[in-house]
């Protein structure tokens, strides 16, 4: 098993092997002091390994409830969350008990900001099953839901007490879930290490499935050690990300995949930065092969009206200036601060 430590504001372990769902209730038992849990899960997550967890978790000595919600990214809403929290005070569920985030990354994200923000704060593990979490949105604290006027616009930074990745999970997902992990794997690579990058523009990710986990993990964990609230460097692991939720916007919430918006998003960002000089010459042909190989699509039709409008409040926006993030060559990256009319200028080489 390899065990990957983040020692952020509050430190806590990332364990990584296949089997290890069912051992989650000693593996909590060991970090977590607290005899109740609710598993927050979707409707297909809890067929495949609901009641595993509820099992392990009442073999060793927890009291476990569970609230379920449809699959898919509307459930990344207010609606959702105040029925989580309606269904906390029914089951008693007090500040020394936590919560489970057993799914996705629509799941994880709306337990870690329940958990960040009911009754003021209490623990929350995760269990990640889709490659997308298990990855990226499982480790580092973001949490978030969405409203109208956009993606994960109303969140907190809540650390898990533990992430416990199950690599067996990922043998029940389809080859296009499967393959929206794989833009956020690419991501990395990207940013910060060619090594990966090379080994994934060759394909064939599945033979080195646990390894790949553990580097991007370890990746994130180094960003986030060093800048855990987001004020700089980690503004990296947006890369791609600015123009993917202007792609899921425009598309309607849902429609196209985070995984699939965010590497369309690296191509269009990767192509227009080439055109001005920002990145080498070749740069977007190698992510585009990247991206091809992995099943993953690289354009998406808008207009450069759309792509603006949708993009400009993104969250690394300050009063005049957004915040793009360019990866020159694979394996390396910049946050480059662009006024406005530059940030304009830019998009219309999309």
């Amino acid at each position: 098993m390899k065990k990957i430590t983040v020692n952020a504001n509050t430190s806590y372990d990332i364990l990584i092997e296949g089997g290890l769902l069912k051992q989650c209730g000693r593996l909590i038992s060991e970090t977590v002091k607290s005899a109740k849990c609710v598993i927050v899960t979707d409707d297909n997550v809890d067929k495949l390994y609901g009641d595993a967890a509820v099992k392990s978790l009442e073999d060793s000595g927890f009291t476990v409830s569970k609230f379920v919600v449809p699959h898919g990214e509307e459930s990344k809403s207010h609606n959702q969350l105040i029925s989580l929290y309606n269904f906390l005070c029914e089951r008693d569920i007090t500040r020394t008990d936590f919560l489970i985030a057993l799914g996705g990354g629509v799941v994880g994200d709306l337990t870690g900001f329940c958990a960040a923000t009911y009754l003021r704060g209490i623990d929350y593990v995760q269990i990640p099953t889709t490659l997308l979490a298990q990855v990226d949105s499982s480790v580092g604290g973001k949490t978030a839901v969405n409203i109208d006027r956009g993606k994960n616009l109303v969140g907190a930074f809540k650390q898990p007490a533990l992430v416990i990745t199950d690599t067996d999970t990922l043998s029940t997902l389809s080859e296009e879930i499967y393959a929206e992990g794989m833009g956020e794997v690419i991501k990395y690579g990207m940013i910060r290490s060619l090594p990966l990058f090379e080994k994934l523009s060759r394909g064939n990710s599945k033979e080195d499935l646990e390894e790949i986990i553990a580097e991007c993990v370890s990746i994130k964990r180094s960003v986030v050690q060093n800048d855990e609230f987001d004020t700089g460097e980690r503004m990296i692991l947006n890369f791609g990300h600015t123009f993917a939720h202007a792609i899921e916007r425009a598309a309607g919430y849902g429609s196209v995949p985070h995984g699939k918006a965010v590497a369309m998003g690296m191509y269009m960002i990767t192509h227009a930065a080439e055109k001005q000089g920002k990145a080498k010459k070749g740069t977007s042909e190698q992510l585009k092969k990247c991206l091809e190989i992995n099943s993953l699509p690289f354009e998406f039709k808008i207009s450069h009206e759309d792509l603006y409008r949708l993009s400009v409040g993104d969250k690394k926006r300050t009063s005049d200036k957004i915040r793009v993030i360019i990866c020159p060559e694979p394996g390396s990256c910049e946050i480059v601060p662009l006024d406005l009319r530059e940030y304009r200028e830019l998009i219309d080489l999309v």
